[in-house]
C-alpha cells in the first residue's frame, strides 16, 4: 500500500474514532448536566407560540436566539439537545481548524494531529461540557467571534498582496458569477464584522468586541458588526414586536433573573464580590467600579496586541475582559479559556525555539508559559463543584485577562506599512536643436 494511501486510511480511522468518542461525550454530558437551561427554553418558546409571553418561565434568551430555536419547540427535548449539541462540536472544531492549525503549521507538525488533540482535550473542559450539557449557544458564539478574526486576517493579506501586486485590487474586477464572488469575499475578508454583529444579536455580551474594533479603529469591521446586530434586532422587532419590546424594556436589565448573583455558580467579578460581602448582590458602586477598571485594562491589553500583530491574543482578551467583567458568567460563558491555553502553549513554544540561538539557555526556557498552560487547563477540567466554592474560575480568569502574553507578528490584522516604491523617473525630453542647412 503506498505511503499517501495509508495516510488517508490512517485519518479516516482517526476521524471515525474521533466523531464515535464524540458522540459518547456528548451522550454522556446530555446525561450528566440533563439540559435544565434548554427545557426551560423550550418550554418558554411553546407558551409563547400558543399565546402566552416569551419571559413568563424565566428564559433569558434574547428574541432573535429564541425564533432561531423556534423550529426545536415541536421537537422532543432530546432531540433538540442532541442537534444542539453537535452543532455546538462542529462549531468547535471549526474553531481549532483557525486556532490550532497555523501554531501547529508554524512549527512543521501536522495540522490535522493538532485539531484533533485540540479538540478532544477541549471536550474535557468545563466550559465545554457545561455549554453542551445545559444546552447554550456559546460554543456558536465562539466560532461567529473567530470567523471575524479569519476575516480580518485575510482582508490585511489582502491589502498587503494589493500594496505589492500590480494591476488592480481583487474587489474592483467585475464579478463572473456567484461562486466568483463569495471567492472574492472570502479572499478579501470583505466580510468581517458579521460574527460579531450576529454573535451580539444571539447574545448581549459581545457586543463589547465591537467597542473592541472602534478602540483599535477597524471601522469598517465595526459599522459591518454594528448594522448586522441592528439589523437582526429590528428583524424580531418586526417577527415578534412584544417579545423584542419586553426584553429591550425589561428583560435585559434583569440580571438576576437566572439565579442570585451571589450564587457560587456566577464565577464573574459581580458574583464573587456578592460572595465577599456575604449578599445576595453585589455592591452597585463597588462593582462598577472595578469593572470599569477591568475593562480599561483588557481594551488596552487587547489594543496593544492588535498593534503587535497578534489579533488572536486580541479578541481572546476582550471575551476574558467580558466574562470578568459581565454581572453573571457561568461556566459555560468561560470558552475563552480554551484558546488563552492555546496562546500559552504556543508562547512555550516559541520560547523554547527562540532559546535554540546561541548565548541562550534552553533549560527552562518556555517552562513559566508551559505550567500556566498546564495548570489552567487542569483547574477548567476539574469538577465545578471543586473549584467554584473558592472562586477559582473568576480568579483564574481575572488573572488570564491581566497576564496573557501575545506573540508580536504572529496573526496581524493591519498589515504593516509598505516602503514607497521607487518609480522609475523619465528622462527629460531635450528639445532638438535645428541644424542650420548650409553647415
Amino acid at each position: 500500500m503506498p505511503a499517501m494511501q495509508r495516510e488517508r486510511t490512517g485519518r479516516s480511522a482517526v476521524v471515525g474514532l474521533g466523531c464515535l468518542g464524540a458522540l459518547w461525550a456528548i451522550g454522556f454530558f446530555l446525561r450528566a448536566y440533563g439540559v435544565p437551561d434548554l427545557a426551560v427554553d423550550q418550554a418558554a418558546i411553546r407558551g409563547w407560540l400558543a399565546g402566552g409571553d416569551l419571559y413568563d418561565l424565566g428564559t433569558g434568551r434574547p428574541p432573535i436566539t429564541a425564533l432561531l430555536l423556534t423550529p426545536g419547540a415541536v421537537l422532543p427535548l432530546t432531540v433538540l439537545a442532541w442537534l444542539l449539541a453537535l452543532a455546538g462540536v462542529a462549531a468547535l472544531v471549526l474553531t481549532l481548524v483557525a486556532l490550532a492549525g497555523p501554531v501547529a503549521r508554524r512549527y512543521g507538525r501536522s495540522r490535522f494531529v493538532a485539531v484533533v488533540a485540540a479538540a478532544v482535550l477541549a471536550l474535557l473542559t468545563e466550559p465545554v461540557r457545561a455549554t453542551l450539557g445545559l444546552g447554550h449557544l456559546d460554543l456558536l458564539i465562539l466560532c461567529l467571534i473567530t470567523a471575524d478574526v479569519v476575516a480580518l486576517r485575510r482582508s490585511a493579506w489582502a491589502r498587503r498582496r494589493a500594496a505589492w501586486w500590480p494591476g488592480p485590487p481583487a474587489s474592483s474586477r467585475p464579478s463572473r458569477g456567484r461562486l466568483d464572488l463569495l471567492r472574492r469575499l472570502w479572499s478579501t475578508g470583505a466580510w468581517a464584522g458579521v460574527g460579531i454583529g450576529v454573535a451580539t444579536a444571539l447574545a448581549v455580551g459581545p457586543a463589547l468586541f465591537i467597542a473592541y474594533l472602534a478602540v483599535t479603529r477597524q471601522w469598517r469591521a465595526a459599522v459591518t458588526a454594528t448594522t448586522t446586530a441592528v439589523a437582526l434586532t429590528l428583524g424580531g422587532l418586526l417577527i415578534a414586536p412584544g417579545a423584542t419590546g419586553s426584553w429591550l424594556g425589561s428583560v435585559l436589565f434583569q440580571v438576576d433573573r437566572s439565579g442570585p448573583v451571589s450564587d457560587h455558580a456566577n464565577q464573574s467579578l459581580a458574583g464573587l464580590l456578592a460572595r465577599l460581602y456575604d449578599s445576595s448582590s453585589t455592591p452597585v458602586l463597588v462593582w462598577l467600579s472595578f469593572a470599569v477598571l477591568l475593562l480599561a485594562v483588557g481594551l488596552i491589553r487587547a489594543r496593544a496586541a492588535h498593534t503587535d500583530g497578534d489579533e488572536i491574543a486580541a479578541i481572546t482578551l476582550v471575551g476574558l475582559t467580558g466574562a470578568a467583567a459581565a454581572p453573571v458568567s457561568t461556566s459555560h460563558k468561560l470558552v475563552w479559556v480554551l484558546p488563552a491555553v492555546l496562546i500559552l502553549v504556543d508562547a512555550a513554544a516559541r520560547s523554547r525555539v527562540g532559546a535554540r540561538r546561541p548565548g541562550r539557555s534552553r533549560r527552562f526556557a518556555g517552562l513559566g508559559y508551559a505550567s500556566a498552560a498546564l495548570g489552567t487547563y487542569l483547574l477548567f477540567v476539574l469538577p465545578p463543584q471543586w473549584t467554584t466554592s473558592w472562586n477559582a474560575y473568576a480568579f483564574a480568569v481575572i488573572v488570564l485577562m491581566n497576564a496573557l502574553p501575545w506573540r508580536p507578528g504572529v496573526a496581524p490584522a493591519t498589515p504593516p506599512t509598505a516602503p514607497a516604491v521607487r518609480r522609475p523617473v523619465a528622462p527629460a525630453r531635450v528639445p532638438a536643436i535645428p541644424v542650420p542647412r548650409g553647415s
